[in-house]
């Protein structure tokens, strides 16, 4: 039977108490028995009950004195309590309401009316428990930083909290005061805010895409990892990134859904990810360039022709000024607000250079560069950095999962007919799971286990590429070639209009 409660019997009579015990059990009470006073109070200290059925006359410590110290313990004031009493006289009816009781039952009593008072104040101590409850809980979450929804098995938003609403422009819950039963409304069926995907799609993005397909109806551990709703940047407003996680509630349908700011986490990561690719290609080169030639002088240079030595110095000078620029830039770099500048942009006619620059410094010696005749003068809403990134890794990874290291690369932009433009870049290495290619783009997700297990990598890669065409609000995909082994990968990009060039 379902628990209905805790019932403390209090009677200084074996018969008082086990006539009590007998007519509740088997009712789905928890009954706690006490044969005085000073035992009712310890172990109504100790349980808490629903409530307490006190009889009045006891030696030592009477009914009235128990029930006045239940009403000054603060944990235990609130308790109900049932004096069960032989007397009839209105007198000590008058001390037991001053005492704090909440109900009389006069010996002999009736068993059913005794039962059915049992049962209406068990059940509404239980709903004041809730009620306390639920305040506690809204003053909680309304102080958290985080957005806080529940939403039910359809979708549909029933509570939000004040951090919520701001984040999905839900006008503010009413200034009603404590004590106001603000709670309650918040949580009532019928207070239906709209749907979750509705009410985010209006100014984010729901990113990945494929992961969102299974709304609401996520698992507790879902293996493609976090969901994100993205903002993306414009020309007055940096991009917003939410992480939504979901929580199953004890009714086994209803959600907690928790939107948290991680904008800052994603630009680091981003930016981290960046710095490392500007230190370990753009100086290695020079790096070697200067210590070879430096090298050759040491050891050779008294025996060289004079202009050997000079050919060699100049090399060196040539490696070292080209170091300080590389200093320069990442300097200039960590002076940058982001990566991702709608006001700056790319070219697209400079995609040819930068795609075969980046080859080359990766040992791919097999490039085709095709763009779209009518794209010749466009831009796209990325920085130049921005889109060198992401070429970068996305033309590292088909070198490290290609069998022999060495892919042959197709690059195409195309445009998509809705004023995007599609880049497109494809190798001839292997295949992947659609597992992977589901779970590519999020963070920390290490595909290299799939493949050969010895590649290195935090797996941050591809979640970089993700955070800047997401952020500006552009589309990552990834698929499996059709006409042999190898993958493609889609970006596409917002393009500039006239207003944001100038």
């Amino acid at each position: 039977m379902q628990d209905q409660g805790t019932i403390l019997i209090v009677d200084d009579e074996p018969v008082g108490r086990d006539t009590l015990e007998a007519l509740l059990v088997g009712r789905g009470y928890e009954l706690a028995l006490a044969c005085d006073g000073r035992e009712a109070l310890a172990k109504a200290r100790a349980l808490v009950p629903d409530v307490v059925l006190l009889d009045v006359m006891m030696p030592d410590m009477d009914g009235f004195e128990v029930c006045r110290r239940l009403r000054a313990d603060a944990t235990l004031a609130e308790v109900p309590v049932i004096m069960v009493t032989a007397l009839d006289d209105r007198a000590s009816r008058l001390e037991g309401i001053e005492a704090g009781a909440d109900d009389f039952v006069t010996k002999p009593f009736d068993r059913v009316e005794l039962r059915a008072r049992v049962q209406t104040i068990t059940r509404l101590n239980r709903y004041r428990r809730l009620l306390a409850e639920r305040s506690r809980f809204q003053w909680v979450v309304e102080q958290a930083k985080d957005g806080y929804l529940m939403v039910d098995a359809g979708g549909q938003v029933h509570y939000a909290n004040s951090q919520a609403r701001l984040y999905l422009s839900l006008p503010p819950v009413e200034e009603l005061g404590p004590g106001t039963g603000t709670a309650v409304r918040a949580l009532d069926e019928e207070n239906v805010l709209g749907h979750f995907l509705d009410l985010a799609q209006r100014q984010y993005r729901c990113e990945p895409q494929d992961a969102w397909k299974a709304w609401p109806g996520l698992p507790l551990d879902d293996p493609r990892g976090p969901l994100y709703l993205v903002r993306p940047e414009s020309a007055v407003a940096v991009a917003l990134w939410l992480q939504v996680d979901v929580f199953n509630l004890p009714s086994g349908t209803d959600r907690m859904v928790r939107l948290a700011d991680v904008t800052d986490e994603i630009a680091m990561q981003r930016d981290m990810r960046s710095f490392h690719e500007v230190i370990r290609h753009k100086v290695r080169t020079p790096l070697t360039s200067m210590l070879g030639s430096l090298e050759l002088l040491a050891r050779l240079g008294s025996e060289m022709a004079p202009e050997n030595v000079t050919q060699l110095a100049g090399a060196a000078l040539r490696g070292t000024r080209r170091l300080r620029e590389t200093f320069e830039d990442v300097l200039a770099y960590l002076d940058a607000p982001g990566l991702a500048q709608p006001s700056e942009g790319f070219a697209l006619s400079q995609i040819e250079p930068v795609v075969r620059q980046i080859s080359a410094n990766l040992g791919i010696e097999s490039v085709r560069v095709f763009c779209a005749k009518e794209l010749a003068q466009a831009r796209v809403l990325l920085s130049s950095r921005a889109v060198e990134l992401a070429l970068m890794e996305i033309l590292e990874n088909a070198v490290k999962f290609h069998p022999a290291g060495m892919p042959m690369i197709d690059v195409a932009v195309l445009e998509d007919g809705r004023g995007m433009a599609v880049l497109c870049i494809a190798d001839n290495g292997v295949s992947v799971s659609p597992e992977h290619l589901e779970r590519m783009w999020n963070p920390y997700y290490q595909g290299e286990k799939y493949f050969t297990g010895e590649a290195q990598g935090t797996g941050l890669g591809l979640s970089t590429v993700a955070g800047l065409v997401w952020g500006i609000g552009g589309r990552c995909r990834a698929r499996n070639r059709t006409d042999r082994d190898g993958l493609v990968v889609e970006l596409t990009l917002p393009m500039a209009t006239d207003e944001e060039e100038n």
